[in-house]
């Protein structure tokens, strides 16, 4: 008897074509290639307005209502400068002033706050701890509009209005950035290290200043950068609680020349562009200086 060996190959089959495994690779180019495209589209759509913005700076009053206002047409944007600084006996620059003192200062003192108050949410046991922290995430969550009205009668009873102290407190209560530093707090800190620091004799302010504010470099860059955004671009808060125009941020000041049009007739739109283009620099050099803090933290958790 004779034992054939059975094969465990399929015969092919005439006509019949067999399908083949699609290619990884494949599949993750057309994914890059997907990704690409959403942020070349998300990049055109940021930086149109700025485009537009950068072109009508550079106009003069009839350019600016009869070219196209996607090009350029002249180069007026040095006299446009001089009007800007030299308008109302240089107002613009008391603005920016003002601007900078606000949104400095206020951002400054409210990362600091807001980094010792994550901290102590995150390594500290008390009681109410958890109440406190629900009570932070759901302030947070209230528009500051709803707020600017309870502020300005809180502020006019304290005579505040129309002070400096009106807009810097609350520029220092952000829960939102508590919010952040928690977060950050609880993923970067380890008990460890500060029990090490406890044992070695150090105070819980040494331990603060001299080893936690280093290690949430990255973390307060943030918060801060988010508050100098957010008190740069207010406008609601300022336009109640600030009356003269010598304590006016950039954007009230701005505002107010937009007006300036229906009340005397006169046309300020090229002083207003221009001044708007201006209130973006320091932003964006907000932006690129600290890029370093972000650099230096992604490698330090690299490190770890």
């Amino acid at each position: 008897m004779v034992l054939t060996e059975q094969t465990t190959e399929r015969p092919e089959v005439r006509g019949v074509r067999r399908l083949s495994r699609p290619d990884p690779a494949s599949r993750g180019r057309g994914g890059q290639r997907f990704l690409l495209v959403g942020l070349i589209l998300a990049s055109v759509y940021s930086l149109f307005p700025v485009w537009w913005l950068i072109v009508a700076a550079t106009k003069d009053r009839t350019a600016l209502y009869q070219s196209n206002g996607l090009w350029f047409s002249g180069w007026h944007l040095w006299d446009n400068l001089e009007q800007v600084f030299t308008y109302q006996d240089g107002i613009f620059l008391r603005w920016t002033a003002n601007s900078f003192l606000y949104a400095g200062v206020g951002s400054l003192g409210g990362t600091l706050i807001a980094l010792a108050t994550g901290y102590g949410l995150a390594r500290f046991e008390f009681p109410g701890r958890n109440l406190i922290f629900a009570c932070v995430v759901g302030s947070f969550l209230i528009p500051i509009a709803l707020l600017t009205l309870p502020l300005y009668l809180l502020f006019s009873a304290l005579g505040m209005v129309d002070t400096p102290w009106a807009m810097l407190i609350p520029c220092l209560i952000n829960p939102f950035s508590v919010y952040l530093a928690k977060v950050y707090t609880e993923a970067t800190i380890p008990y460890e290290l500060l029990e090490a620091a406890r044992i070695d004799g150090a105070g819980e302010l040494r331990i603060f200043f001299s080893i936690v504010l280093r290690m949430m470099t990255t973390g307060g860059a943030t918060v801060f950068l988010l508050a100098f955004v957010n008190t740069w671009n207010a406008f609601f808060l300022p336009l109640t609680v600030l009356r003269g125009k010598e304590n006016w941020t950039l954007n009230l000041g701005l505002y107010n020349w937009t007006g300036t049009r229906l009340e005397s007739g006169i046309d300020l739109t090229g002083l207003v562009l221009t001044g708007a283009l201006l209130s973006i620099v320091p932003m964006a050099i907000m932006m690129v200086a600290m890029r370093r803090y972000w650099r230096t933290g992604v490698t330090l958790g690299a490190l770890k």
